[in-house]
């Protein structure tokens, strides 16, 4: 039972005394002007996003897939040789066939996760209603797919980014910036989108929702003119189309029977990867305003019809003017974007201006969709770290009340993977789509348990739990299609990955259950003997930066030693007649070191000490003096860091660090004083420590 006497008291920190406040350093006004000024946690709620700048927060990722997804169904399609004119009509019906379909597919989804919000108003993705309703493996398997599929948006839309500018016939005034470096150009951005999150959720979705609602305006008017221009008089330039597949990159296949079923499956699957994004909202719940999950309902329909909507529209544009993609190596035709604003526009005269708003939005638009991860995946990271199945400093806010560490993890992995791949889209894309297609799929089956669970209290329970398994039928088989279709490319490193990171977690939750199995008080009983503390002093030298050392050795017992390890036998005398002077009733023990080590001889005396007083506690004082100048440390020798270093690795005693201020030589305090050579020597050189033992 715990003292009934005892209060609890919390203070404000204030300043004392009407002492002015202390002037910023150089590095705390740099902070200030990166990522601005500090948030107190009662301002939390003024951080919440309203849905219209949620919507570039959450969904720019979903919303800037409609620029390459009808782009990667051409490409199947056109590589199978339908480009050609004998098989239009069949190019034209798949496209619009599989963009159905998908469609429909993302009406399921956006239907489901409806629910999920609803059902999950603290936060539904997918790791906590995997977890809740299935149990942790398949919870961690959706996490892991997740943090996966959120590194690679990064990479992929950033590096799609990049590459669209790169196609881009800039003015020679703007042409020396070299979008072709992609490497570094990539990195760039994803140090600018890492600042910009640094800053806080809130800023960085005013900062990106000019480009998101550009790039839906610019491609409503460009479907718009495409489909109805011709009735107000305006005439497509049709020479910016490309409609040849060049022979030299593949030759048609035949498209009958279970091939064209086979080929129909493999441009859905590259297709599909319009849908990648459409779980951030249910994610990012606690981020909104209230009513929290209302407003990500609203959210999450409002980014369904404009994806489902432009998709569509950019799909009709391409099979009405017959739009053929196709790469081979670095070797590419324009982008479908490219082609359909060029054409509809022009790329000269007094509609350029829009093919060049257009392109500009949409480079924009691929570059920050990488935003939707960076505020997923912290938020997710926070999650699995407050379950103890990543480190915890992920669960940290910053000073922007954003989790800055999982911000800065995110940023760092996509990096590696940009590099590693070179800033290559191509080789990238195979890797995509696999992590959100198997969240989707746990997270729905989760849905279905958990309305069955619900089934006594929730009226309805069985439409909900039916158009939950729908989504999770729907998705699951969209998974098996896309892993097939993808193995090959490199999607395995995917699924490898993925188990790589469960067994992670799984390392990383036994760790600290072991932690707080030997940390907790059950079952805890005082030591009945009292606790004796020997303490040891390291004297290298006697001068003022050994006194407080000193002093406060003598504050911890009654039975203190001063310890010197000799390396210069010469210099002893000197140190024992100075600690006669000096040294009060702290007796000196010195170890000769013949070797000049340090380590050796410390660590023998404490055994030593340790035999001669079996139930004492052992603790080392080590002084140290710093210097006024960080560069004035490289002058000195690092002996205590060493020594510190070293003993830090026994458990048998306790290593305590006393630090002396130097202050500048013309300080008042400290009036010009004479030494000679050798007296200046003896007060601060640091000799090398001990091992015969001498007592003075």
């Amino acid at each position: 039972m715990p003292d009934p006497s005892y209060k609890q008291h919390t203070h404000d920190l204030q300043p004392m005394g009407p002492t002015a406040p202390a002037k910023p350093s150089l590095s705390a006004n740099f902070r200030r002007i990166l990522f601005g000024k500090p948030l107190a946690n009662e301002h939390m709620e003024h951080t919440l996003l309203p849905k219209y700048l949620a919507l570039p927060v959450f969904s720019s990722d979903a919303i800037s897939s409609v620029a390459y997804a009808t782009q990667e169904i051409a490409l199947v399609l056109g590589g199978a040789g339908l480009w050609m004119n004998s098989y239009q009509g069949v190019y034209n019906r798949d496209i619009m066939l599989i963009t159905g379909a998908i469609v429909i597919l993302l009406a399921i989804v956006v239907v489901s996760y409806w629910q999920t919000i609803h059902g999950y108003q603290n936060g539904g993705g997918s790791y906590i209603v995997s977890k809740d309703n299935l149990g942790q493996l398949p919870g961690l398997i959706a996490a892991a797919a997740l943090l996966i599929d959120y590194v690679l948006t990064v990479s992929v839309s950033i590096a799609s980014g990049v590459q669209n500018l790169s196609g881009l016939p800039l003015p020679p005034w703007i042409a020396w910036l070299h979008f072709d470096h992609l490497v570094l150009w990539c990195l760039f951005f994803i140090s600018i989108l890492i600042l910009a999150n640094l800053r806080g959720l809130k800023e960085s979705g005013r900062m990106f929702a000019v480009f998101t609602y550009g790039f839906v305006i610019m491609c409503v008017l460009m479907i718009g003119a495409g489909l109805l221009g011709s009735h107000f008089g305006m005439h497509l330039h049709t020479q910016y189309v490309n409609h040849v597949y060049p022979g030299w990159v593949g030759k048609a296949r035949k498209t009958g029977g279970t091939l064209g079923l086979l080929l129909i499956l493999s441009a859905f699957a590259q297709g599909c990867s319009a849908m990648t994004g459409t779980e951030a909202v249910s994610n990012g719940i606690p981020a909104f305003t209230r009513p929290k999950a209302n407003n990500a309902a609203w959210t999450l329909v409002y980014m369904g019809v404009i994806l489902g909507s432009v998709f569509l529209g950019i799909s009709l544009l391409v099979t009405k003017l017959h739009v053929v993609y196709w790469e081979h190596g670095t070797q590419t035709a324009d982008a479908v974007i490219d082609q359909l604003s060029g054409t509809i526009f022009g790329k000269h005269g007094g509609g350029a201006i829009f093919y060049y708003l257009t392109q500009f939005f949409t480079a924009a638009i691929l570059v920050i969709a990488a935003n939707t991860s960076f505020a997923d995946f912290p938020r997710l990271a926070s999650i699995l770290a407050h379950d103890r199945f990543m480190p915890r400093q992920l669960a940290n806010l910053g000073d922007k009340l954003v989790y800055s560490n999982g911000i800065l993890l995110l940023g760092i992995f996509a990096a590696g993977l940009v590099v590693s791949k070179n800033g290559n889209v191509d080789q990238l894309i195979p890797l995509y789509a696999i992590g959100v297609f198997t969240a989707f799929t746990l997270s729905q089956s989760g849905m279905v348990h958990h309305w069955f669970k619900l089934r006594d209290s929730v009226k309805g329970w069985r439409i909900k739990a039916a158009i939950n398994g729908l989504g999770a039928v729907a998705t699951g088989i969209v998974l098996l299609d896309i892993a097939a279709e993808k193995f090959h490319e490199g999607a395995y490193w995917v699924m490898i990955c993925a188990a790589v990171l469960v067994w992670l977690f799984t390392k990383i939750n036994q760790h600290y259950r072991d932690v707080a199995v030997q940390l907790n008080m059950t079952n805890y009983k005082p030591p009945s003997v009292s606790l004796k503390n020997t303490v040891l002093v390291m004297v290298p030298k006697l001068h003022r930066g050994v006194m407080p050392a000193l002093e406060y050795a003598r504050s911890l017992s009654d039975d203190c030693r001063a310890v010197h390890i000799c390396t210069d036998p010469e210099t002893t005398p000197q140190l024992i007649e100075r600690w006669e002077r000096w040294g009060g009733d702290v007796p000196l023990i010195i170890l000769n070191s013949s070797y000049r080590s340090l380590i050796e001889p410390i660590m023998l005396y404490l055994d030593a000490v340790k035999l001669e007083r079996p139930n004492h506690l052992i603790t080392v004082v080590i002084p140290e003096f710093v210097p006024t100048k960080w560069w004035h440390s490289l002058l000195h020798g690092q002996s205590a860091a060493r020594m510190k270093l070293a003993l830090l690795s026994r458990e048998d005693i306790v290593v305590a660090n006393v630090r002396y201020y130097l202050e500048q030589r013309t300080s008042p305090k400290y009036p010009n004083i004479s030494l000679d050579e050798k007296e200046a020597d003896s007060h601060y050189s640091e000799p090398n420590p001990p091992i015969q033992e001498q007592h003075v």
